[in-house]
């Protein structure tokens, strides 16, 4: 009971004292200021990627990619932009193994006939082979797409302005419709809302420093040492803080990025994990500050490590929407961008980056524990980083 309360009271009076920081405020209102810039960007791009006269990011690279094409009514090959894509005609009998070999990125057939289809107003049969190890198929295939589309709006275009002639009346009834959404596009909804999701995390490491590095150059380190509270509830109740100041943050991004009017589904969910993933990264921040002997050493050391855990956060969300992989569901990035997609995901998946943050923040909080215990480390001399890590292994005493 005593241990609980010394761990409550450790982080009530840290809560409350960061909230009162001026310092605190300041930057807790600029960060919602560039919450506010960034929507109006993200919803500006995503706009202009929808329209069919805004931007691709499509490399406008010659040879960039290529494609065997089949078509013996040439209309596809006409059309295809040759900026992106490379085409060889082929009759389709070497093009399979073409794509094994890495000779060609696809191969894609259209009806001998399709012609004489066309003026008959029949559909006409295409199909596109890809090699899904290779990470250009995505270009071909929507640049195949976007051949297509322009084919058949044109197409469209024309038959309905030959009815219009011999009849005036208003054509209604006319919907077209998107089944999916290409690459580019997925990235840009799916990834960039996930990492608004998930930046409140990474922009309170300053308090964390600031408590723990502040304590040595402050001189109160020892104050905290010399009083009848263990090294793990002094450091557990400040990082607590922080992951309570992280997720009223998070609560308010949510908050305002749904009255922004993005669609974020199994929204409580969400907001758990992303608030749980807090706990390993105030964990190894907390390492970075009890080993940093000043702000400037500590700025730079979370600046690093900061890069990597972003890296680890994104990487496999990226990897999930090319390839669909099953190990990506580790990243809690993959997992959150999955739920507020609303797509099925089984408890396993989930399972699988719940269990990671948690050993992540066993094994942080753990380490960060054991370095505030020693002197060496608090008032020096401390080891160096390559003994140090020797140290903790255990294979050289201290």
């Amino acid at each position: 009971m005593n241990l609980r309360m010394n761990f409550f009271i450790i982080t009530r009076w840290e809560f409350k004292n960061t909230l009162k920081s001026k310092k605190f405020l300041l930057i807790f209102f600029m960060q919602l200021s560039v919450l506010f810039m960034l929507i109006v960007m993200f919803n500006s791009f995503a706009a202009s990627m929808e329209s069919d006269k805004g931007l691709s990011l499509t490399p406008a690279l010659v040879d960039f990619a290529t494609l065997d094409v089949d078509d013996a009514g040439g209309l596809f090959k006409k059309t295809v932009n040759p900026e992106i894509i490379k085409i060889y005609a082929t009759n389709g009998n070497q093009s399979l193994k073409r794509i094994e070999t890495g000779e060609t990125n696809g191969f894609y057939t259209v009806s001998s006939d399709s012609i004489t289809r066309i003026q008959k107003g029949e559909i006409v049969d295409t199909v596109l082979y890809l090699d899904y190890s290779d990470p250009r198929r995505s270009v071909v295939r929507d640049e195949v797409n976007a051949t297509t589309k322009t084919i058949s709006t044109a197409l469209t275009a024309s038959y309905l302005q030959s009815v219009d002639t011999q009849n005036t009346s208003n054509v209604t009834g006319v919907k077209e419709e998107k089944t999916g959404e290409s690459l580019p596009l997925q990235l840009i909804k799916k990834v960039m809302l996930s990492v608004l999701l998930f930046l409140p995390l990474f922009l309170f490491g300053n308090i964390i420093i600031d408590s723990v590095v502040g304590e040595k150059e402050r001189k109160t380190g020892e104050i905290l040492v010399a009083m009848p509270i263990s090294s793990g509830e002094i450091l557990l109740g400040k990082g607590l803080a922080v992951v309570a100041i992280s997720a009223l943050q998070v609560a308010m991004w949510i908050i305002v990025l749904i009255g922004a009017g993005f669609t974020i589904q199994n929204v409580i969910l969400v907001y758990l994990l992303v608030i749980f993933t807090a706990i390993p990264i105030v964990g190894i921040t907390s390492i970075i500050a009890t080993y940093a002997k000043n702000y400037k050493e500590a700025g730079i050391g979370v600046s690093f490590v900061y890069i990597i855990v972003v890296g680890i956060l994104i990487v496999p969300a990226l990897a999930y929407l090319s390839r669909k992989s099953y190990s990506a569901n580790f990243s809690p990035m993959t997992t959150v961008m999955r739920l507020f997609a609303g797509e099925a995901i089984t408890i396993p998946e989930i399972l699988m980056s719940v269990i990671f943050i948690f050993i992540m923040s066993v094994i942080t909080f753990t380490i960060a524990t054991y370095l505030f215990k020693r002197d060496d480390i608090l008032f020096g001399p401390r080891p160096g980083p390559i003994k140090l890590i020797l140290q903790i292994v255990g294979i050289k005493k201290r």
